[in-house]
């Protein structure tokens, strides 16, 4: 939060510059935010759980192909804010993120790094993939969107038992896909 502040400057900023400011570790704030998203009463709205999973497709297949930091077309990266937005939600973020320290370091950061990272993009690409049949259902995508979650604040904190825990966390939203799949051949009668 603090290098996103101090790695930009003027009234406005733009997504490009924000991306360069936050640097290679982009994708897990990109996957931190999703996750939160996903599992946020904002996902009430119909279809917002499927729209979140698609977002999320999106750029966990970026870090399974092995792209460094996370491509945007030019129109997105290009739209501009208030910078007094981003410190506002940046000073908010780190009284949030205190409390995580406590919580969170690098432990086991190979499992944050190539080839591991592309193994957790996969987790998340899985995982968005998961979403959209359970999200028939309700609370059906909290796991997987958890799990999206916690990859995301493994891979910004750098922290591998954060990604144990997301991973056991996924596994837990396939065993509720397995016994869910009899109730989606009903809603989906092929």
């Amino acid at each position: 939060m603090h290098s996103l502040v101090m790695n930009t400057e003027g009234e406005d900023v733009s997504v490009r510059e924000i991306l360069t400011a936050v640097g290679r570790r982009a994708y897990g704030p990109v996957l931190l935010l999703l996750g939160f998203v996903a599992v946020s009463p904002l996902t009430i709205v119909p279809g917002a759980n499927w729209f979140v999973a698609t977002l999320t497709l999106i750029f966990a297949l970026q870090i399974t192909v092995g792209l460094k930091t996370p491509w945007l077309p030019r129109k997105l990266l290009d739209v501009r804010f208030k910078r007094e937005l981003m410190v506002k939600s940046a000073g908010t973020g780190e009284q949030y993120a205190h409390m995580l320290d406590a919580l969170v370091k690098p432990r086991l950061t190979f499992l944050t790094a190539a080839p591991f990272v592309q193994l957790v993009g996969m987790v998340c690409v899985l995982a968005a993939l998961i979403t959209y049949p359970l999200g028939l259902f309700p609370l059906g995508p909290l796991l997987p969107s958890l799990a999206v979650l916690l990859l995301g604040l493994a891979l910004t904190a750098r922290d591998g038992v954060v990604v144990l825990l997301a991973v056991a966390t996924f596994s837990g939203s396939v065993v509720l896909m397995v016994k869910m799949l009899p109730k989606v051949a009903q809603l989906w009668p092929f």
